[in-house]
């Protein structure tokens, strides 16, 4: 068991049912047990802040099938026709480091949006507890009301100053494995890059499948960055998703998975414990190299 937990959680006399409860749940969703040594409120501050100069940059609307779904949108201010990233939370939703990461990339030229994906099932910025924050709104979010929010989202922002023929998408943590699973979807999309994401998990009538069923699909070519010391994602899960990816479609083929030694899961999350400054540096360069490389840039 990871020692961070402790600090996690409850203390050992009041919350081992709690631990115990929250790293059977996280299994169910797709984030792991290293995603749970890596938790702290999300009101935590983030070692990196960036301005909104020169940006248009706020809380959007999207529609999807007459449900209005908020998502933090960050474009450089006055230009169109501007390559897209759309960008998917952890468990905690679009809370202040998910809208500085579009901020980050809104000051690279891209429109960056965050969609709201756990909007219907509940605010997890309310609660303090990760037990609940699973188990009350993460758990009852179903892939393929995920997968229609983000084709909303792609048709939102190709209409809203967004060039449809550039668009990639990242996500980490529960937005990493949903990253693999929107690129073996949407075919349109150019490029992918997914964080510390699960690929293989167990499966249930919300989440029929996991990302390692889906390579013969994949429509864009997909980038993974892994920690080698993540608790929560095996390497025989990494490895076998290397596998299945040389097997399968051209894009498959062409991803890559790109894993950091002696680094923990959550290494980009600034406002964790769990953040690693050379390897987020690091592994954010190689995100933006791969959108150039596949002409979503």
């Amino acid at each position: 068991m990871d020692t961070h937990l402790d600090g996690a959680f409850a203390p050992e006399s009041a919350g081992t049912a709690n631990r115990r409860e929250a790293m059977k749940l996280a299994a169910t969703v797709g984030v792991g047990l290293g995603f749970a040594a890596a938790v702290l409120p999300v009101q935590a501050q983030s070692v990196i802040q960036t301005p909104a100069d020169g940006l248009q940059a706020g809380w959007v609307n999207v529609d999807v099938a007459g449900f209005a779904m908020r998502a933090y949108r960050a474009a450089p201010a006055g230009r169109s026709n501007l390559p897209v990233v759309m960008v998917v939370p952890e468990i905690f939703g679009v809370h202040e480091h998910i809208c500085d990461v579009t901020r980050r990339l809104a000051h690279q030229g891209y429109l960056a949006i965050a969609p709201d994906l756990m909007q219907r099932q509940g605010d997890p910025s309310t609660l303090s507890d990760v037990t609940k924050i699973i188990s009350e709104v993460v758990s009852k979010v179903p892939d393929v009301q995920v997968m229609q929010d983000l084709d909303a989202t792609f048709d939102w922002a190709t209409r809203n100053g967004g060039d449809v023929k550039r668009v990639a998408i990242t996500g980490f943590c529960w937005g990493g494995r949903i990253v693999w699973m929107y690129a073996a979807r949407q075919t349109r999309l150019r490029a992918a890059v997914a964080w510390y994401g699960q690929v293989n998990g167990k499966r249930g009538p919300l989440t029929p499948t996991q990302p390692v069923d889906l390579m013969r699909d994949l429509h864009a070519p997909t980038l993974g960055l892994y920690g080698g010391a993540d608790t929560g994602i095996p390497m025989e899960h990494v490895d076998m998703m290397r596998a299945a990816l040389q097997s399968r479609s051209d894009a498959a083929q062409d991803s890559v998975i790109h894993v950091y030694p002696d680094v923990p899961h959550a290494f980009h999350a600034d406002y964790r414990p769990s953040y690693r400054k050379e390897a987020a540096q690091d592994a954010w360069a190689r995100m933006l190299a791969w959108f150039r490389q596949y002409g979503a840039a």
